[in-house]
């Protein structure tokens, strides 16, 4: 995952601030910590499985920080947060790294080697999201990609319910 894991973040006190997007039915803002000087303002489309911001916030996540900004519903988003959905489509959930992870530390892939970030443009030029989700599973409830679980210092990163799924 070399190109994937240089993009992923570990999130300190993770979604510091969540509100239902105005003008979509489908999108939560939010604000979320990333280990940089000001939270990082991100839209996610997961309105039909989290209820209310009380259910997002506090809630410790993975951000795919090195994204082109992207305007979602004319929200500007500053990243992705990754979710996993179980098999049958029906649960999606939050990717949740170990506890002890300290704010913004990155992401990596369990015995790989970790390479430099790509840019913002080397991700939208070359389809590196694109083409690292292809390969991101949900494996008895822990995230890997390739097959090899995706791990911060503190161990491996999780789905509280999803056993089984992908990851995007």
């Amino acid at each position: 995952m070399s190109r994937a894991s240089a993009a992923m973040r570990r999130l300190g006190s993770g979604i510091v601030e969540a509100w239902p997007h105005p003008d979509s039915e489908k999108l939560w803002c939010e604000r979320i910590d990333v280990g940089e000087e000001a939270p990082r303002e991100i839209a996610s489309g997961i309105r039909a499985y989290y209820a209310e911001p009380s259910d997002l916030e506090g809630r410790s996540v993975l951000v795919v920080c090195n994204l082109k900004p992207a305007k979602l519903g004319g929200f500007p988003s500053n990243g992705m947060v990754l979710c996993g959905t179980s098999a049958d489509g029906s649960v999606v959930e939050f990717v949740e790294p170990p506890a002890e992870s300290p704010p913004g530390e990155r992401v990596r892939v369990d015995g790989a080697t970790m390479p430099d970030p790509a840019s913002p443009n080397q991700v939208k030029k070359k389809k590196l999201l694109e083409t690292a989700t292809a390969d991101l599973r949900a494996a008895d409830g822990v995230a890997t990609y390739q097959g090899a679980p995706l791990v911060t210092d503190a161990g491996p990163c999780r789905l509280p319910t999803i056993g089984s799924g992908t990851i995007s």
